[in-house]
């Protein structure tokens, strides 16, 4: 009885850890998850910068526009007019918001009462096919 009763628990003391199968189905099934969730994450980062730059530039012409109703409808000359604030009030805009999300500076001009902003986009040239604007 007592032998049996050892031989009981020697079965359960080996049986602590997994089986090399368990390890290896495991594996695998961490990389078909991989293999299927990487390719959709990956490339999201550009997607997300020209959607942040498209809200900076709306964020801009919104500020723009504050500052002609501020200024009896002048137009700023450059973009660095709005981050510049007066004793009585902050600038429209933070420093670093006259900058896409790639850094490099929006290009700001102006015709009469309207105004144009245009992100470099991707590739930092202005000019190109990846240009962001409004």
């Amino acid at each position: 009885m007592k032998r049996e009763k050892k031989e009981g628990e020697a079965k359960k003391a080996r049986r602590g850890g997994f089986t090399l199968v368990e390890l290896l189905l495991v594996v695998c099934i961490l990389g078909i998850l991989a293999a299927i969730v990487i390719p959709n994450v990956v490339g999201q980062d550009e997607k997300a910068r020209i959607q942040a730059t498209r809200t900076s530039i709306t964020a801009i012409e919104q500020a723009v526009q504050i500052f002609a109703m501020n200024h009896n409808g002048k137009l700023p000359d450059q973009l660095e007019e709005l981050t510049q604030g007066t004793d009585d009030s902050p600038g429209l805009l933070k420093e670093g918001a006259i900058n896409d999300s790639w850094g490099t500076p929006f290009t700001y001009s102006k015709t009469g009462k309207k105004f144009k902003i245009i992100s470099a986009g991707p590739d930092g040239e202005v000019g190109g096919e990846d240009d962001i604007t409004n």
